[in-house]
């Protein structure tokens, strides 16, 4: 049935897509992973006329690639990716069907519609009328997995050497192009006490008041010199304190606290750099606290991503949202995207896409139907505009 899709068709094509479960296992237990969403697109992209393969990012975990144009380019054609993620977040809370897919009021609902089955619709949609229209480079739709946790997808589709001269990740965005976001470091610091009974002040040291020694440091890192270091798009990086757990009873003095904070930094900011500051912080406490004992360590860190407001890709896509009539916002993103690895890997990457950020993972997600439409109809303009 779903690949009768009308070809072209983004809206039928979200709503198939928002109706398959497609949470990510490494999240959510027992979760069915993109194994079924990635084979439900490529019957429908086969139909439509792609070249498709399924390859495995992880066991029964794949990614989709799908090509279409580029067989008799010429050398001056350039070729485009456009990138989405096929997994989910979990389901908790949400106050409506999550997979039902349902419309009303010009809204499509469900887990995912914001966050991106709409984006992967649109750019499907606008890669087939960009062909259509005679684009002459080759169009590759790269639907991952995992984006959600470790972006092992997107990671495995670079390192399998799937290239092209700029992509677009069709994330939320509200129709803005956002050419670059913040990345994120996290850190752990383990602070070390000595259990004592509580009457014992005098042996006693207490992990948890030192690791709120720590915590009043940081916070006066975050109030005074983060602000000093900002992006045009992105504007300061910042820093929290996540998890934090210790102590044995009452009665005793905790020998340890252990702090897990997240460090999300602009670009020219490095996991490095978080690093440094935290171990900074722990050393001028530790010079008027003798007893005072740290250990930091890094856990996971992902770059941030900047493209220049003034390279082909962020100007073609201007010139695409104006020729279909909308306006132009260049904006920075909220969120860390996959733009990040791609950019890495020498691939111009920038966010567009329908939909509301501040939609996804949220108790109810929808993504208006319209918007759909439209950024199928300045995706195809700029697929055909990059290409040519």
């Amino acid at each position: 049935m779903t690949t009768a899709i009308v070809a072209g068709d983004a809206r039928a094509l979200a709503r198939a897509l928002v109706r398959i479960d497609s949470r990510n296992p490494s999240l959510v237990a027992s979760a069915p992973g993109e194994h079924a969403c990635a084979v439900m697109l490529r019957a429908v992209l086969d139909a439509w006329g792609f070249r498709t393969e399924l390859q495995d990012a992880a066991p029964g975990r794949p990614n989709l690639v799908a090509r279409i144009g580029g067989g008799s380019a010429g050398a001056s054609s350039r070729s485009l990716m456009f990138n989405g993620h096929l997994d989910v977040v979990g389901v908790e809370g949400m106050v409506h069907p999550p997979f039902a897919g349902d419309e009303r009021d010009g809204h499509l609902y469900g887990r995912g519609a914001a966050d991106m089955k709409g984006g992967i619709a649109a750019m499907c949609a606008a890669a087939l009328q960009a062909s259509m229209a005679g684009a002459p480079g080759e169009i590759i739709i790269a639907a991952v997995a995992d984006e959600e946790y470790e972006s092992f997808g997107t990671r495995v589709l670079i390192e399998r050497g799937v290239r092209a001269d700029a992509c677009i990740v069709t994330e939320p965005t509200r129709l803005a192009i956002m050419p670059a976001h913040r990345g994120f470091v996290w850190l752990e610091v383990e602070i070390a006490g000595r259990a004592a009974h509580g009457s014992r002040w005098d042996i006693g040291v207490d992990a948890i008041r030192h690791a709120g020694l720590l915590l009043a440091e940081l916070d006066a890192c975050d109030a005074t010199v983060l602000p000093t270091r900002t992006h045009a798009l992105l504007g300061r990086g910042s820093l929290h304190a996540s998890l934090i757990e210790g102590g044995i009873g009452m009665s005793t003095y905790p020998d340890r606290c252990i702090l897990k904070l997240e460090r999300r930094t602009i670009p020219g900011e490095t996991a490095r750099d978080a690093v440094r500051e935290v171990r900074e912080a722990c050393d001028r406490i530790q010079a008027r606290r003798s007893t005072f004992s740290a250990e930091v360590r890094l856990l996971v860190s992902q770059g941030p991503s900047d493209v220049a407001v003034d390279t082909p890709v962020v100007v073609t896509l201007g010139d695409a949202l104006r020729a279909s009539g909308e306006p132009v916002a260049v904006e920075g993103m909220s969120a860390w995207t996959d733009a990040a690895l791609l950019n890495d890997a020498g691939i111009p990457a920038v966010c567009f896409g329908p939909g509301d950020i501040s939609l996804a993972h949220a108790a109810e997600e929808y993504i208006p139907l319209d918007e759909i439409d439209r950024a199928t109809a300045v995706l195809a303009s700029f697929a055909g505009r990059w290409c040519a």
